[in-house]
């Protein structure tokens, strides 16, 4: 039974959703029509101590005291070595879009495979030219123009270099608390301490005040905020560069800074501002892209605004190591003056996943069911944050979504550990969800897309159940 006490409409809203099956004496997740094959490997253990002694002790993972060892996944499930079942609200770190061993993108991959491997781009190939035709097809027209890379942070490097040769300026704007990728260069544009080595890193990059409405300077209820937050950028040009810049790069909506959604308007503002100094726009959609906003392909949509140079990752091949630069074709010439190369980049496998996974998002309505599940999803964690006082702030579009964590409403004290409790606890109710923010409290959820409202409805509850707990 909901516990006495539920505000009026937070009690309401659960109590719509235990109609619909989310009976809080039902503790399993909803059915499913898959058994994975029995586990012969080498033992958890064995496998917690191998890694422990051979891989580089950056690679950190989640659960420390009893890490979760994955060895099957399935649409939107992952599976451990004894065949127990998780609902996956992460996916892969926001990469498995369309889900887990799909289908149709396994047999194109594995049908590429049994033909060629790898050719690299120095021979014709048809999946490469095909799939650079049919991505630029979900792009605006004049972004006609792609290079494949194998990562965001290969992306971003090269969106960096093109930005600067295009417009012979060097300085780039970027915002505070924003994560453009770990490479050498990329980790100078990232504005996290806690994804920074204390070494130089590229010079150039100006951060500007980052436009969060929960816990910036200009809240929710600032109409103006929008402008207040772009003046910021307009402020660094005229004061911190030379007046003439080569671009400015954002995520459409922050993703390991905590799902962070930026006032309406804002790009909008900012993209006058960087184009009149000169310089070039450019969206990192490695996390928002692919339909995962749900009202639209791309985020940048959202904002209403046209880069001028677009990065994609991630979803873009399900969780093959693929990724992508995109822009127009003045803009790519530019590299064209001296000889670049990428081994990787455009592999026939990669690219034979990237159009299968293109082509499932489309056939299986994935951007569809993210908008009608993610609506769902968002609309139940408003109602949990009307029962929860730790739930400060619930935010994001489609299945990307975020629920910030505090210690007290008025202060918006992180709940950094109630957080890392919550995370533990969720695990025992066969949930995996991720986390992040510069402080470690906001739940990151941005499952696979073929998620359910019926797994929507499961989530809630143990949400529901673990925030009890704490």
């Amino acid at each position: 039974m909901l516990r006495r006490g539920v505000k009026e409409m937070g009690s309401r809203m659960l109590g719509q959703m235990v109609a619909r099956g989310m009976a809080t004496g039902d503790r399993k997740l909803p059915p499913f029509d898959f058994k994975p094959p029995a586990y012969s490997g080498p033992s958890k253990a064995e496998v917690v101590e191998t890694r422990k002694k051979y891989l580089n002790p950056a690679i950190f993972h989640y659960y420390p005291k009893d890490p979760l060892m994955v060895v099957d996944g399935k649409m939107q499930y992952l599976y451990d070595e004894t065949g127990d079942r998780y609902l996956d609200l992460f996916a892969g770190i926001v990469t498995v879009s369309v889900g887990h061993a799909h289908p149709k993108v396994v047999d194109a991959g594995v049908n590429q495979m049994r033909r060629v491997m790898h050719t690299t781009t120095i021979y014709q190939h048809p999946e490469i030219a095909m799939y650079a035709k049919e991505l630029a097809a979900k792009l605006p027209p004049h972004l006609d123009t792609i290079y494949f890379v194998n990562s965001g942070s290969e992306a971003t490097d090269m969106a960096m270099l093109m930005a600067r040769c295009y417009t012979g300026h060097y300085d780039l704007l970027a915002l505070r608390n924003c994560y453009h990728g770990m490479g050498y260069n990329t980790m100078g544009v990232t504005a996290l301490h806690t994804w920074r080595y204390p070494v130089p890193t590229v010079v150039g990059v100006k951060h500007v005040l980052n436009p969060n409405p929960y816990r910036g300077p200009f809240g929710y209820d600032d109409p103006l905020a929008a402008s207040k937050y772009a003046n910021d950028v307009q402020d660094t040009i005229l004061h911190a560069t030379s007046g003439r810049v080569a671009g400015f790069i954002a995520e459409s909506i922050q993703g390991v800074g905590g799902t962070v959604v930026f006032p309406d308007g804002y790009l909008r503002e900012v993209y006058q501002h960087v184009r009149n100094a000169g310089g070039v726009c450019i969206a990192d959609e490695v996390q928002t892209g692919f339909g995962r906003m749900g009202t639209h392909f791309w985020g940048f949509e959202c904002h209403g605004v046209s880069p001028d140079i677009v990065t994609m990752a991630k979803g873009i091949g399900n969780g093959i190591p693929l990724a992508a630069v995109a822009t127009t074709k003045e803009i790519a010439a530019t590299i064209a003056q001296r000889i670049h190369f990428n081994t990787y980049g455009g592999n026939p496998v990669s690219c034979a996943v990237g159009r299968a996974t293109l082509k499932a998002i489309e056939e299986d309505g994935i951007q569809a069911n993210a908008l009608a599940v993610g609506n769902h999803f968002i609309e139940g964690l408003k109602a949990l944050q009307k029962k929860h006082d730790i739930i400060g702030d619930v935010r994001g579009k489609g299945l990307m979504l975020g629920v910030e964590l505090v210690k007290d409403r008025k202060t918006k004290e992180p709940a950094k550990e109630e957080t890392a409790r919550a995370h533990e606890l969720l695990r025992d109710y066969k949930v995996l969800i991720g986390k992040g923010g510069l402080y470690g409290n906001v739940f990151r959820i941005k499952p696979p897309m073929c998620l359910s409202k019926a797994d929507a409805d499961y989530a809630l509850w143990a949400i529901d159940e673990v925030l009890a707990k704490l």
